[in-house]
């Protein structure tokens, strides 16, 4: 990290630390850590959302930040190359890339990328150190007002923590050279929080021919006010992050003996990130009434570099390819919940927001080596949106209530190309209704019908495209705002005090679009397309000491257009399950074995070429004695060479007929690995 970064670091302390020195004469508030086994009764507008408090994520062994996600019942987490690039995602039959179709906030910060140099939506949470969320709360499905783009397939909101129990360090080591050291805590005077966290983290991989030779930095800091006035926090987070990938590979190159399942074929991929924000929130509660402010700016820079056809485009220099973004987002929101006063009205919801990324530079260029040999294009984007939404909940009658809601979002993009000095811009407005009606059986029980209309936008550049940047034909301009159709019939049930479990049937439609691929710099088409599916989902408090966790998704994804025979959407996947089996004695010991079940995929649209299943888990074994802890991970437990993730591509490899073949590429698991953590509380 350069001194840059050191001076910023520097700046916010002493600022936040000016800050605590004052005195207020109030008393702070009691924190309330909520987590699965709340039903959300009387609150929720669909059967499929949730909260996920402290105590279900910590349950958790993790590989990587990214897994943490998988709380969210139903989502996948897989990744395709190295340990800093974000990973794929997949839910409700969407695979998500890296992150289109669910939206990811932390703290009201968003995290999806638009206009990102290497994927719409582009969502990467390794700034995010897992052990400062207090809680996540997830909705699926375009039925919530609040949410806007990328939210067709769902969102989660993340909220870090205000104060920390204790002052603690953790050391972490375990195989393939891994290693961890977290220090936090907090101070705290009169109503003020001063809390700080700083990760380093280093980490080689199981590769044969590389060494990830990750470089990791997390900082965390946060000033929180707590009195008559309202609840203020000011947040800082910086992150900066090096390393080496081996990417996905084909299968001929094992089959055929150049490399095994843990080779490279480009020993020179890999990419370098750093991400800064400053974000701030207020919230006042009155009797009636609650507001909410908050604003953020965010300092981000990638670069990336890929190899996934290897000699096909270039059969001398090799197919690797540079991507950088460079950009500055600011924003913030505006929301006010209060109750009214008539009989029919109980509750009133308006909220705005507003964001704006201006990137400087995103672009894609040839390289070789991680050395630019030719720019494809490069552009200066400026994306701005601001949106509305007002939303009412009513009493129909006795056990009835309803939700109504619409929301309204604005856009403004411009691109200058740098290679064609051409500037452009274009707009577009969308309006989203939402409507929820329920029934409760009881206090514990309730039932849903559920609508919405979502979006998520366009890549800008794909929106003011006007040539080929390779070919120089002239292409098509893609949508910039893609209006997507949800319903959802659904239950949630808290049984005997002891089993949370719901129960969902839900569809999804998407209109016809162009999509912008970043890895190509070139638009593409895409079809219409229905999706639907069920979900169960399942909390089991066996008793103090036990916990189940099962999760079963079912969905069916297929083009919706004249072609019959090709249908099917690649990497949409049917069946999903997981489940975490936790337990925690009064003496201090604990453990937890978790699994997921990913199903098999088409590959390709009529579903001849499909991607096999994959199973994996973890396990993890720990005990806590006065302020000491000492934690054993073992990760793959079962030491499974299924694939990560699977695609279907022409590629070609060096001496191979001109043209390449079509082949399935992969990723496979990461090998059993045994992480020992050991944490100290002062």
């Amino acid at each position: 990290m350069n001194n840059y970064y050191f001076a910023l670091l520097t700046f916010l302390i002493l600022i936040t630390s000016e800050i605590a020195s004052s005195h207020v004469d109030e008393t702070l508030e009691e924190i309330t850590v909520t987590g699965r086994m709340k039903v959300l009764v009387g609150e929720a507008r669909s059967a499929s959302e949730g909260v996920i408090g402290q105590v279900d994520i910590y349950k958790r062994p993790l590989q990587r930040p990214g897994d943490i996600l998988e709380a969210v019942p139903g989502l996948i987490v897989t990744q395709h190359s190295g340990s800093g690039k974000s990973n794929q995602l997949y839910l409700r039959g969407f695979n998500l890339d890296h992150g289109t179709d669910f939206a990811t906030w932390i703290d009201g910060m968003p995290v999806n990328m638009r206009s990102h140099g290497h994927g719409q939506g582009y969502t990467d949470i390794n700034f995010l150190i897992p052990e400062i969320i207090e809680e996540m709360s997830f909705v699926k499905g375009p039925y919530h007002s609040e949410i806007g783009d990328f939210s067709s397939a769902g969102g989660v909101h993340i909220q870090t923590i205000d104060q920390l129990d204790n002052q603690s360090i953790k050391a972490g080591f375990g195989e393939n050279g891994y290693n961890r050291i977290l220090v936090m805590g907090s101070t705290e005077r009169e109503t003020e929080i001063i809390t700080g966290a700083l990760e380093l983290q280093g980490y080689d991989g199981p590769w044969n021919d590389i060494d990830e030779d990750v470089n990791k930095v997390n900082g965390f800091f946060k000033f929180a006010r707590n009195n008559e006035l309202g609840d203020r926090s000011i947040t800082a987070m910086i992150y900066d992050n090096e390393w080496n990938s081996a990417d996905q590979i084909p299968s001929r190159a094992i089959s055929g003996g150049f490399i095994d399942d843990f080779g490279s074929l480009d020993k020179t991929l890999g990419g370098s990130t750093r991400r800064m924000s400053l974000s701030s929130e207020y919230n006042h509660d009155h009797k009636t009434n609650q507001v909410v402010w908050r604003s953020y700016i965010i300092d981000y820079e990638l670069d990336l570099w890929s190899n996934f056809t290897y000699f096909l485009d270039d059969p001398v220099g090799g197919d690797q390819f540079k991507q950088k973004d460079e950009r500055t987002i600011f924003g913030g929101s505006y929301e006010n919940l209060w109750i009214g006063d008539s009989e029919s009205f109980t509750e009133h919801r308006f909220g705005m927001d507003f964001r704006h990324d201006s990137i400087d530079k995103v672009g894609l260029y040839r390289s070789r080596d991680r050395e630019i040999t030719e720019p494809i294009r490069e552009d200066q984007v400026d994306e701005s949106s601001i949106s509305s939404f007002y939303e009412m909940s009513f009493d129909l009658k006795t056990n009835w209530r309803a939700v109504l809601g619409l929301r309204a979002d604005a856009y403004k993009f411009k691109v200058k190309s740098k290679d064609y000095d051409q500037a452009d811009d274009d707009s577009d407005f969308i309006l989203s209704p939402k409507a929820s009606i329920a029934y409760a059986f009881s206090d514990n029980n309730e039932m849903y019908f559920s609508f919405g209309n979502g979006f998520h936008s366009n890549d800008a550049r794909g929106v003011i495209t006007f040539r080929d940047p390779i070919t120089g034909e002239k292409s098509s301009p893609a949508d910039p705002l893609v209006k997507s159709t949800g319903f959802e019939l659904g239950i949630k049930a808290l049984i005997n005090e002891q089993l949370n479990t719901s129960l969902a049937v839900w569809s999804l439609e998407l209109d016809s679009e162009l999509l912008f691929v970043g890895d190509a710099g070139t638009t593409e088409a895409n079809r219409p397309s229905k999706r639907w599916g069920i979900e169960f989902n399942n909390l089991w408090s066996i008793n103090e000491i036990w916990s189940l966790e099962a999760d079963f998704a079912y969905s069916n994804a297929k083009f919706n257009d004249q072609d019959l025979e090709n249908r099917s959407v690649p990497g949409s996947l049917k069946n999903v399950a997981s489940g975490i089996l936790s337990a925690e004695y009064p003496n201090g010991f604990f453990g937890s074995l978790s699994f997921r079940y990913f199903g098999e995929v088409p590959l390709v649209e009529d579903g001849t070429i499909k991607s096999d299943g994959s199973t994996y888990a973890n396990l993890a074994l720990g005990w806590s004695m006065d302020n000491w802890q000492v934690q054993l991970d073992i990760l793959n437990i079962f030491d499974s060479n299924d694939h990560d993730v699977d695609y279907f591509y022409a590629s070609r490899l060096a001496g191979e007929p001109l043209g390449g073949y079509d082949d399935i590429h992969y990723h496979i698991f990461e090998p059993r690995q045994i992480r020992l953590y050991l944490s100290r509380d002062f």
